[in-house]
């Protein structure tokens, strides 16, 4: 079997890959939850490769990411229950529905007003996903509740951010970026008063608010807290190698030097980071 362009093939070597004798025994065992897993970290391992701006790396991170849902429709068929083109007949349905000012009559609208239609038509759907589940004898998705619908498995930062943007729909929301401020020093305040008192429990709980309540000044200021700590943690590991490497060019170990000296080259990193010239952004079929 040769690769190809065509999504066809890689349908074909899932198929194949899944045939009882002569597949993968590994391909074989695997089912919707132990896959699952997988697909998650094949999204987060085209974030990174996005945020490498690795224009070389994009392409087969984006490919990963199709396999599993090849994976997941392939397993879909032999239950019977969905197969691929199920699954991109619902998208193209999705997305043609979705955007009425592109497909349909309605045109001339503002970004704002394209994002009302979403929400009216997002809501549509949805009481007539519950229609067709009650029809069907289904339980319902949830009792309706405002946060109901977000996926528990979400990293803890992104779920955050998506519980308050609906609690905001509400009215349940911070006027301004100044109030969340105000109780982010309130609630480094209760952490300090958990530290004194050495509870485990309530040490995690306070930095829990804390952590929730930054989530939420990243939202007020337009910042997407999970890119913004993907961010610092790269800048983290860039400045810590400085560290590493300048401590290396003298034989030495980080263990081996003083906190002190440490930060002196934390500094420096900083001030190289500063003073660099700005990295310019991707050419077009650049595999940089």
């Amino acid at each position: 079997m040769q690769p190809s362009r065509d999504i066809a093939r890689l349908i074909e070597i899932m198929a194949a890959l899944r045939t009882p004798e002569t597949g993968c025994p590994w391909d074989l065992e695997q089912d919707f939850s132990t896959i699952a897993p997988y697909t998650v970290e094949e999204a987060y391992e085209v974030a990174d490769a996005i945020e490498r701006n690795d224009m070389g790396d994009l392409p087969e991170e984006l490919g990963d990411l199709l396999l599993q849902v090849v994976f997941h429709a392939r397993m879909g068929e032999e239950a019977g229950a969905f197969d691929f083109g199920d699954v991109v007949e619902a998208i193209t349905s999705k997305m043609i529905r979705r955007h009425p000012h592109v497909f349909g009559n309605t045109a001339d609208l503002s970004p704002e007003d394209v994002k009302a239609s979403w929400g009216r038509i997002k809501a549509q759907e949805k009481a007539e996903r519950a229609a067709r589940r009650a029809q069907a004898g289904l339980p319902p998705d949830s009792e309706g509740r405002t946060l109901d619908g977000i996926p528990v498995p979400l990293p803890a930062l992104t779920r955050a951010l998506k519980l308050q943007e609906k609690a905001g729909k509400v009215g349940f929301d911070w006027q301004d970026a100044r109030q969340v401020l105000a109780k982010i020093r309130e609630e480094t305040e209760e952490v300090d008063e958990a530290l004194a008192a050495g509870g485990t429990d309530a040490i995690r709980d306070e930095v829990g608010d804390l952590l929730f309540a930054v989530v939420n000044l990243a939202r007020h200021a337009g910042v997407d807290p999970e890119a913004a700590l993907r961010g610092t943690n790269q800048k983290f590991t860039r400045r810590f190698a400085f560290i590493e490497d300048s401590l290396s060019a003298q034989a030495r170990h980080p263990a081996q030097a003083s906190l002190d000296e440490m930060e002196a080259l934390w500094v420096e990193a900083k001030r190289r980071e500063r003073d660099a010239p700005a990295p310019q952004p991707p050419q077009i079929g650049s595999t940089s």
